[in-house]
């Protein structure tokens, strides 16, 4: 159904209970993956809940692989794919739905630590689209994986308990702010003065100097220095070189929170695009054997252009069907030519919701509402539609013909006025391969900010959309 009413005038009481109870599940995920790696191990572990198998093991096994079978494939822990094995010939194409689980973030420097005038920070580099000055004076976490010499990996993650110090980034004072409140809103905030404050305590003044190794007398002249690189040393057995090694994430400080006196909405961190890749996630492992072949992709990079070795960019999908289809029997290269261009996909990426406080910038006849549903955009990119994936309108009217079928309600939307708005997603880079796709998220208030704001009656309606996807899309033309 194209939308009509707000879903929650027509949600019945036994729907609103499944959706609060999804909605549960799906704050749960978003508190305990803030960052790639972290969405990974979960996805990894509620997967393997449902019965699906490591694809790796199953390769070393020499396993036959058949309808009905699960598997899952990862890469370094940061992108993830899953195939459930259709009833038909998975040469006719398989059923894909596409999330990205990277989020717009601060980042750690590869040389962080140094002090300044009685201060110890961390030196970053923010990651994606951001409005710098909506990261300053919020609590702030850090996330991440320090990988030693020998090998061995230290997990961190610090300031999300209440009993744990956070972190900041430090602003100015309104007092003596008048020269800065006279610029231009990206320059309010440099990206060079995203530095995260991190402590203020010196270490304890050595002895004589005498006594001292030369590198004990280098520490002496920065004491704040040496104090943070005690502390990182009895806490995680990690010294300062292992900071080139390391992938450190900085992020809200905060719990996903329902919003709203009528707790209709949710706030959290991560929303883009996790809110598409857990709702995703959840649709796959809540189906039964399906007609074709379902797969669910979880990618990185996406933030940042989708290119290298965990991004959409990469052959790591490709590679992975390969396998697939190796232990299913098909060891022809020519049928991984015929998957790839049979399937049909859902990019399964947000949309930016329709905000009454800035109306203007959006066309309120193809904006997307929340509490309305699923949200298609027949393309993206910028102004004359550059950089865009523009959807078949056959493959169009087959999602509509399968939705109405199912009475899941959508909604069709650009990326605000045509002159203004601009976005990418993966849905170009699987079109590549001649498969049929199309973008199809939920709708997001406050996207790339700090903390985002989405409906849960959406956040229902596109498990139940992305559900019906998996087990009713058939070729469109066959």
């Amino acid at each position: 159904m194209a939308r009509e009413k707000s879903l929650w005038e027509i949600y019945t009481d036994e729907q609103r209970t499944e959706m609060e109870n999804l909605c549960i599940c799906y704050k749960d995920c978003l508190n305990r993956g803030k960052t790639e790696r972290e969405c990974v191990s979960i996805s990894i572990e509620m997967a393997e809940q449902a019965g699906y198998r490591n694809l790796a093991d199953c390769i070393a096994e020499g396993a036959k692989l058949k309808a009905g079978d699960k598997v899952y494939a990862q890469y370094n822990g940061k992108t993830l794919v899953l195939y459930h094995i259709g009833e038909e010939p998975i040469e006719k194409g398989m059923n894909i739905l596409g999330a990205h689980i990277d989020s717009p973030r601060i980042d750690v420097k590869q040389n962080p630590l140094y002090e300044s005038n009685g201060f110890s920070y961390f030196d970053t580099h923010y990651y994606g689209g951001i409005k710098k000055y909506q990261w300053v004076t919020i609590p702030l976490a850090i996330h991440g994986v320090v990988i030693k010499k020998d090998g061995t990996k230290v997990d961190i993650v610090l300031g999300e308990n209440e009993d744990e110090p956070v972190f900041a980034i430090t602003d100015l004072l309104i007092h003596l702010a008048g020269k800065q409140l006279e610029k231009n809103a990206r320059e309010v905030i440099d990206g060079e003065g995203l530095d995260l404050l991190i402590g203020s305590v010196p270490a304890p003044k050595a002895g004589d100097d005498a006594d001292l190794t030369d590198e004990e007398k280098k520490l002496a002249k920065t004491p704040l220095k040496a104090k943070m690189l005690s502390i990182f040393k009895e806490k995680y057995d990690i010294e300062e070189e292992d900071f080139l090694s390391a992938e450190l994430e900085i992020v809200p400080a905060a719990k996903a929170r329902d919003l709203g006196f009528d707790s209709s909405m949710i706030m959290s961190y991560g929303q883009d695009d996790r809110i598409c890749a857990f709702t995703s996630l959840l649709a796959m492992l809540h189906i039964d054997t399906p007609k074709r072949t379902a797969c669910c992709l979880l990618v990185d990079k996406e933030e940042v252009g989708s290119q290298g070795a965990s991004g959409m960019q990469s052959r790591f999908f490709e590679n992975m069907t390969a396998e697939l289809l190796s232990l299913m029997g098909y060891p022809s290269a020519i049928s991984l030519r015929r998957v790839m261009q049979n399937s049909t996909m859902l990019s399964s990426d947000v949309s930016a919701g329709f905000d009454p406080m800035f109306a203007d910038v959006f066309d309120a006849k193809n904006a997307a509402f929340l509490g309305k549903g699923v949200v298609f955009n027949k393309f993206t990119g910028a102004r004359g539609k550059s950089g865009s994936n523009d959807a078949n309108p056959e493959f169009m009217a087959a999602i509509r013909r399968i939705l109405d079928e199912n009475e899941v309600q959508f909604q069709t939307a650009e990326l605000g006025k045509v002159d203004v708005g601009g976005g990418g997603t993966i849905a170009y880079i699987m079109a590549n391969y001649g498969m049929e796709v199309i973008d199809c998220g939920l709708a997001v208030l406050c996207m790339h900010a700090p903390m985002e704001i989405s409906s849960k009656a959406d956040i229902y309606e596109g498990f139940r959309g992305y559900k019906v996807f998996l087990e009713n899309m058939t070729n469109i033309y066959k």
